[in-house]
């Protein structure tokens, strides 16, 4: 899990961090790109060359950086209401589709050399001093930007500090191939740019496929999920969970869930159950800057659909004449339908005073019950009895449950 703490930086710190280090990269790494390119060339060394590009890529890959920190952290928008986060992710796999493309091009170079061994350089000592040089700084660089990369909870710029990774080590390299060359061994200069070429392919390869991966909405680690459930369910109300979904966007994390909560409650309190589960997702798990909370009173997957069952218009417009031959079409207080296990119930409240005693509440009752047999989709008509006083709330009663306040 990504440290809580680094939640404290805010964008605009978070920009000014990734823009000041790769300011410093890319300065150095004109630098050492001079230096690498012309210490080759002057000092005959192919793998030196080859190593200078692979700087070369680290400049456009700094460039493509900068302009990424910029964007990917502006707020929501209009025609981007998730934010800019997936900025990051094309500038990873941009950086590391450069990588792969320098891979290849230094490994046709060499291998052609090799088969036309008159076309090998032989390197001097000029060449391996611009390898040492090139090795301690560039080592340096990359803890540094690491440093920064944890600090600032960037993937980009962790991307940008193993290009530096990659050009310390493809200086080392480069060291062995024209160390090896200068003791007789002309073809190792060759080889030495093929091993480049093969790290470098390596490193653009590791940077391409996580980026390819979020733009695909791939979801988080098991553990993550473990944890973001565990929450889930800490919520008071939540009955269950059977469903959840998750993506990344740059450093964000989406979430999407489903979960249960009691089918007789009023939509105002899952709503509330609802605001608890996002809220407590985004405190303690940073990362996550988005919750989408569906509410279900029962397991989609295995309940039974209700699509085809009427909705309400339809139900009041069948019993409208039933309410009218009983003499309750004017004082019905609430209408309620439950859609539950691919079945209807609907309940209805009308006030204690429409019925004077045990008897009638119990036949009124009854009346309703038995249209259950003309219309087959509706389960359940049960009716709710409210005693409306003065000094007392407003209290709700079945018919069995009236022979305490009525004879």
């Amino acid at each position: 899990m990504l440290k809580p703490s680094s939640s404290q930086i805010s964008q605009q710190e978070r920009y000014i961090a990734i823009r000041d280090v790769t300011i410093l990269a890319v300065t150095i790494n004109i630098l050492l790109t001079i230096i690498k390119i012309v210490f080759g060339i002057v000092g005959h060394s192919q793998a030196l060359i080859a190593d200078g590009l692979h700087s070369l890529s680290d400049l456009l890959v700094g460039a493509m950086t900068l302009v990424a920190a910029k964007y990917s952290t502006q707020p929501p928008d209009a025609e981007h209401p998730y934010g800019h986060g997936r900025f990051e992710t094309l500038v990873t796999i941009a950086g590391g589709g450069l990588l792969l493309l320098m891979a290849a091009g230094l490994l046709i170079d060499a291998q052609r050399r090799l088969f036309e061994p008159e076309l090998l350089l032989q390197p001097t000592t000029i060449s391996l001093v611009a390898a040492i040089l090139s090795i301690a700084i560039k080592e340096a660089i990359y803890h540094y930007t690491i440093y920064i990369a944890d600090r600032v909870r960037s993937p980009m710029l962790r991307a940008n500090a193993w290009h530096h990774r990659s050009d310390a080590i493809s200086s080392v390299i480069v060291f062995v191939g024209v160390a090896g060359t200068m003791m007789g061994f002309l073809w190792l200069d060759a080889v030495a740019t093929i091993g480049i070429s093969l790290m470098i392919g390596y490193v653009g390869f590791s940077l391409s496929l996580p980026g390819i991966s979020e733009l695909m909405d791939t979801g988080l680690e098991k553990q993550e999920l473990i944890e973001i459930k565990e929450l889930i369910h800490s919520v008071e109300g939540v009955r269950g969970l059977h469903q959840l979904r998750t993506r990344k966007m740059g450093i964000n994390v989406l979430v999407d869930t489903n979960i249960l909560v009691d089918p007789r409650i009023s939509v105002s309190e899952s709503h509330q159950i609802c605001e608890a589960v996002r809220t407590r997702l985004m405190a303690e798990m940073p990362e996550i800057t988005d919750v989408l909370v569906h509410i279900d009173p029962e397991n989609d997957e295995q309940s039974q659909p209700t699509l085809n069952l009427p909705f309400r218009n339809e139900i009041t417009a069948r019993l409208q004449q039933h309410w009218q031959s009983l003499g309750v079409a004017g004082a019905i207080e609430q209408i309620t339908l439950h859609y539950l296990f691919g079945k209807l119930t609907v309940d209805i409240d009308l006030p204690l005073t429409i019925v004077p005693d045990i008897k009638e509440a119990q036949l009124l009752s009854q009346h309703f019950a038995d249209l259950v047999a003309f219309y087959p989709d509706i389960d359940a008509i049960n009716i709710y009895y409210r005693s409306t006083t003065a000094h007392k709330p407003i209290q709700i009663f079945k018919v069995n449950e009236l022979r305490k306040f009525m004879k």
